[in-house]
């Protein structure tokens, strides 16, 4: 594995210095990071960006390393997981590495069966629907500890090679995880967990509670190896309603959130669809909010009262614009970041996997050309109205 060519924003701060061992100041934190936590940074410094999904199919270099390897596999071979993670870095010059892995791969450690079906999805081979099942779910104490061991050597050979660009860890959120155990793999509507829920409340709280320390575990070895910030991804938590979410969801994600509370690392919580779940969502423990395309920049930083650092949140759809309309968003959503105390870019969702990689290189080089916050668009405030109908 070839070291990543000249970090794309430096810091004195190198990935031998774990973050969870030492902590780190404002002085000496990646700008990135810095961001993340709403610190204040040089104000001539280039907008920090790294894109959900950017380890993945969209580069040809990843479809040769994965090739004949399983997902999972993949996940579960450190130098394999390592190099797979270091490519977009090296390919993009993107601001942050995010650790190559799935939302099953605890399950998978936990000793569930489940795979990842090409065209699909994660399938796991018996369902969680019952008490039952949720009984016989495997226990998690130590032996759980010895089997992160993949886990943890990734995130150091990943942090060896990516020298002083950060690694954001990377996990499944409660709500999402056992959502794929209690329906048995990809759901439109997620009936059955929704059922659950509804009909079995505290079965619910036992299994997303299940999920919730398995996820802890995992989320905390990655910084411990060398992480400097974590997201947690809730996929389908936008299915929910507040008040579904407030009662039966939001404490399972903060058990995740705080397992790793007492770490210096920015912990970001994303979801797809759940612009009326911000305030919940960070409520939930997160330090910063991941946006997604449904909704206007400026519009989340209000909804979460203007004091919360955010990512996000250009739509995936410019990928396949040209120059120019992919550019004008860019800018758009510069300006509107610009309100937040802290900004770093990254799409409204993951990279679409049929992306010509050259254009995501080149949106990179586009950004690391502007000064954040510039007035550059001609419109800065979000259509509240065109936005709803994109989530429709």
């Amino acid at each position: 594995m070839s070291p990543a060519s000249s970090a794309p924003q430096g810091a004195a701060q190198s990935a031998a210095t774990a973050p969870a061992a030492t902590g780190s100041s404002a002085a000496d934190a990646p700008v990135l990071v810095r961001r993340l936590r709403g610190e204040s940074v040089d104000p001539a410094a280039p907008p920090s960006v790294w894109f959900m999904r950017q380890a993945g199919r969209s580069l040809p270099e990843y479809r040769a390393a994965r090739e004949g390897t399983g997902m999972l596999e993949a996940c579960l071979t450190p130098d394999l997981a390592a190099e797979i993670t270091v490519q977009p870095v090296r390919r993009h010059r993107v601001d942050a590495g995010i650790f190559f892995s799935d939302i099953v791969v605890p399950a998978r450690i936990a000793g569930l069966e489940v795979e990842i079906v090409p065209g699909r999805g994660p399938v796991f081979a018996h369902p969680i629907r019952t008490r039952a099942d949720i009984d016989a779910l495997p226990p998690i104490g130590d032996h759980t500890e010895e089997a992160l061991e993949p886990i943890r050597e990734a995130v150091r050979l990943t942090t060896a090679e990516l020298g002083p660009t950060p690694l954001i860890g990377f996990c499944g959120a409660p709500f999402t995880v056992a959502s794929y155990m209690v329906e048995g793999g990809p759901s439109r509507d997620h009936l059955r967990t929704r059922a659950l829920i509804r009909e079995d409340p505290e079965a619910w709280d036992r299994l997303a509670g299940w999920v919730a320390e398995l996820s802890g575990r995992f989320l905390r070895a990655q910084v411990l190896a060398g992480a400097q910030a974590v997201q947690l991804f809730d996929s389908w938590v936008g299915a929910l309603s507040a008040e579904t979410y407030l009662a039966h969801v939001q404490h399972h994600s903060a058990a995740v959130l705080g397992a790793v509370a007492d770490l210096p690392v920015p912990r970001i919580h994303f979801g797809v669809g759940a612009s009326h779940l911000l305030r919940e969502m960070h409520a939930a423990g997160a330090t910063t909010m991941g946006v997604d395309h449904r909704i206007g920049l400026d519009q989340a930083i209000d909804i979460l009262g203007g004091d919360v650092p955010v990512q996000g949140n250009i739509d995936p759809a410019v990928l396949f614009t040209g120059a120019e309309a992919r550019e004008a968003e860019a800018r758009t959503v510069l300006a509107r970041g610009a309100a937040a105390p802290g900004h770093v870019v990254n799409l409204g969702h993951g990279v679409p996997p049929d992306t010509d990689p050259g254009v995501l290189t080149d949106l990179v080089a586009f950004l690391h050309e502007q000064t954040p916050g510039d007035p550059a668009s001609t419109t800065t405030t979000s259509t509240p109205d065109a936005r709803e109908a994109d989530a429709l």
